[in-house]
């Protein structure tokens, strides 16, 4: 395995501020569509879903950190196999509830599938324990579509807090005005 990259960057939107990744596949895009969408194949990665899409959500487990509660998560946009875009209601690292969104682009050239990764952010500062997750994460993805072995992915030694110096470089905490 390669030694893992910090590979986030800020994305400033019209609804705040993101944490936006990418990893490119040498796969068609229906290939890569399935992988972050169909529950067995997510299920090899990061979680699994149950519930019915067609209803507007769905209920989402990440199988890949013990003792993580499940979360509804509703279905704001889904294209296939172009565009996905949930939100979930959660904790965040203040200790108060934030609207979690996440995005998933994808496109497809002439050498295979890049996917585009995004995660709004709270607080832009926050990307430094995001990022690292993100890209702990969307590793375990490459090694799942590519027959690595997922399980070597190991987060606390290779990504947390090995990449924080990278993504407080990306991400710098301005102080906050009286």
């Amino acid at each position: 395995m390669t030694t893992p990259q910090a590979t986030g960057r800020p994305e400033t939107r019209q609804d705040g501020d993101w944490i936006v990744l990418t990893r490119h596949f040498n796969a068609p895009i229906e290939g890569v569509w399935a992988a972050v969408t169909d529950s067995e194949r997510l299920g090899r990665w990061i979680g699994t879903w149950r519930g019915d899409p067609a209803s507007g959500s769905v209920t989402f487990r990440m199988t890949a950190e013990d003792g993580m509660p499940e979360e509804e998560h509703h279905i704001e946009a889904c294209e296939p196999p172009r565009l996905l875009r949930t939100r979930a209601r959660s904790e965040g690292l203040d200790g108060q509830d934030h609207d979690w969104r996440v995005e998933i682009r994808l496109t497809e050239d002439g050498s295979g599938t890049t996917l585009h990764f995004g995660q709004i952010l709270p607080k832009p500062e926050w990307a430094h324990n995001i990022g690292p997750g993100w890209d702990y994460y969307l590793d375990r993805l490459v090694a799942a579509e590519t027959g690595g072995d997922v399980a070597a992915i190991d987060f606390e030694r290779d990504y947390y807090p090995a990449l924080l110096p990278a993504y407080q470089q990306r991400f710098p905490v301005t102080p906050e005005q009286p």
